[in-house]
């Protein structure tokens, strides 16, 4: 069980504010909740908060609060219950997938680069203050493992060698590029698509009944089938035997 809270008050900002449009967008969010419902936009507002600042503050947690008249506490209890919340600044922050298929196509070594070229500690920020990395469960692309996430987009068909090329890359200010990050097209067969699909008779319908089997006709007739049967009772009961029978 891990213990989680607040970054220590030498971490925190002065104060937190939703920028214009982000302010607009939290008005018309908690507008769709009725009235005395509104603190049910917290998480939503969370979110937005953190996806403008990085991470979740103090001065964040007590302007939601103000906002959708909620008890501080009470967001407090959100943002450190939910592991989605980032409670320190992160700075870019790599989300790599361990879990087992991506576990099994070697995220180990993807989980090694970010150690080697972040920070030996997930969470933590790289000495630059640029970076952090952490491990986080299934990210939902296991055809294409091992991957990792970075903001809203998604980085497959990774290894060590291809992760540390990617965080030189963001240092330098390069853009990267979503998706998988070696010959594959989504999730097609590495080394392109297969004559599995291509077929042509597949779409112009001439396959259709190619393979069809006769279905075996049942033995029994539509008047056995409606035939009484005997009692599963009596089926099942050991036959008796007459008075003075021999055992």
């Amino acid at each position: 069980m891990s213990l989680r809270r607040l970054a220590p008050p030498d971490m925190q900002p002065a104060s937190f504010a939703f920028n214009a449009e982000n302010a607009e967008w939290a008005k018309v969010t908690i507008a769709k909740y009725p009235q005395g419902r509104q603190a049910s936009a917290v998480i939503s507002l969370l979110w937005r908060g953190q996806e403008q600042e990085g991470w979740v503050s103090h001065p964040m947690v007590e302007s939601i609060a103000t906002m959708l008249s909620m008890p501080f506490i009470r967001v407090l209890e959100v943002v450190t219950f939910y592991t989605m919340f980032n409670l320190q600044p992160v700075g870019t922050l790599i989300q790599v997938c361990t879990t087992t298929p991506c576990w099994l196509r070697g995220s180990d070594a993807v989980v090694a680069a970010c150690k080697k070229h972040i920070h030996p500690h997930e969470k933590t920020l790289s000495d630059d203050g640029k970076f952090s990395w952490m491990e986080v469960e299934c990210l939902g692309a296991c055809v294409n493992a091992p991957m990792l996430q970075i903001g809203s987009d998604f980085y497959e068909d990774i290894d060590g060698p291809i992760t540390e090329q990617m965080i030189a890359d963001l240092r330098a200010g390069k853009a990267l590029k979503p998706g998988p990050q070696n010959s594959r097209t989504s999730s097609e067969p590495e080394g392109g698509a297969t004559t599995t699909l291509t077929d042509g008779a597949l779409y112009d319908g001439s396959i259709i009944g190619k393979y069809k089997v006769a279905a075996p006709q049942p033995a029994n007739t539509d008047a056995d089938a409606k035939a009484p049967i005997m009692a599963a009772s009596n089926r099942e009961s050991p036959k008796q035997k007459p008075p003075g029978a021999a055992t």
